[in-house]
């Protein structure tokens, strides 16, 4: 059989990792065809998933701990390869396992230590995921722990698909406090936090779009670190090497856990759809509710088609997904 299978997954948020998906569905294809040529390349879209992607991909993690988003030292880490850091939002100043949520207290200094070290260890380049974050500070944090640090030869890439300003009705405040614990009384303390910081730092990029991502993170970003934004699967697909593990492909799998209308803006499945240059692709997903011709797929199969209970379609997701492997095996690698 020529040709090789690229398996290219994001995570299923809540369930398996992006590189355990894309083991699962390697080991399913290996059972069916014996000898096939696999080759797992998990992605993310910029958001949490981001380092174990880069990690997967040949990048060397590297552990710190840092302010949590409560004050409190975390475990987090960034992935280095050569001069380049790929740095998460949600690993140092996320939402993940944080009890109680904190609206108007969290902070983003973590993320700015990540990206500290990052320095320290000579990176001239922070690709900066955002995403996850639990903190509506205005990267204020991040901005404090790197005092001192001269960014005037580093690249720092926000990649982010949110295209929010930082103030008003679609800004980080208002759309995505509430996510983070915000009252309505909370949304208008923080609106107006963030109006203070732009006063001090100027409101050249307050209406840049990407300016609201990760509480205002990417505001600081954009107007103290001088980063440019770019769409997250694409930064990710070219950290992965994706446009060089294609060649030669016979078929291209995908998947994130829920295919639905928000995949076609800038998540994974779509970007790695947009990026396959005709190669077929097909995705793999804990639920789809979308025709996946929209996302630029060729066929979708869902682990809650095999398995209807939810619970039990969590706890055995990468049982199911071997099967659903074999069934794309079938539908799609016979001779």
């Amino acid at each position: 059989m020529t040709g090789h299978v690229l398996v290219a997954p994001d995570k299923f948020k809540g369930s398996l990792t992006a590189p355990r998906v894309a083991a699962a569905v390697a080991r399913g294809l290996r059972e069916a065809v014996p000898g096939l040529d696999v080759r797992c390349l998990p992605v993310a879209d910029g958001g949490d998933g981001t380092v174990d992607a880069a990690v997967a991909a040949g990048f060397t993690r590297v552990g710190r701990w840092v302010t949590g988003p409560v004050g409190k030292p975390v475990a987090a880490s960034f992935a280095l390869r050569g001069r380049t850091a790929v740095v998460e939002v949600a690993a140092a100043s996320g939402l993940a396992g944080l009890h109680p949520l904190a609206p108007l207290t969290a902070t983003s200094r973590g993320t700015g230590e990540l990206v500290r070290g990052a320095l320290d260890m000579g990176c001239t380049r922070i690709v900066l995921g955002v995403g996850g974050s639990a903190c509506t500070d205005g990267g204020r944090g991040m901005v404090e722990a790197l005092a001192g640090k001269d960014f005037g030869d580093i690249d720092v890439v926000l990649a982010s698909d949110v295209d929010n300003p930082l103030l008003g009705p679609n800004g980080a405040a208002a759309v995505y406090g509430p996510q983070k614990g915000a009252t309505p009384a909370d949304v208008q303390v923080l609106e107006e936090r963030l109006r203070a910081w732009a006063d001090e730092v100027g409101h050249e990029h307050a209406d840049t779009p990407g300016a609201g991502a990760a509480g205002g993170i990417g505001f600081a970003a954009l107007a103290l670190l001088g980063a440019r934004r770019r769409p997250g699967i694409e930064v990710v697909l070219d950290l992965v090497g994706f446009t060089d593990a294609l060649p030669g492909a016979r078929l291209v799998i995908t998947g994130e856990g829920s295919l639905d209308a928000q995949t076609r803006h800038g998540k994974a499945p779509a970007g790695v759809a947009a990026a396959s240059g005709g190669v077929p692709v097909v995705a793999v997903a804990g639920r789809c509710s979308v025709d996946p011709a929209e996302i630029g797929l060729r066929s979708a199969y869902a682990l809650l088609d095999v398995e209807p209970d939810v619970t039990r379609c969590l706890a055995d997701a990468e049982r199911l997904l071997v099967g659903l492997a074999g069934r794309i095996a079938a539908d799609w690698l016979e001779e």
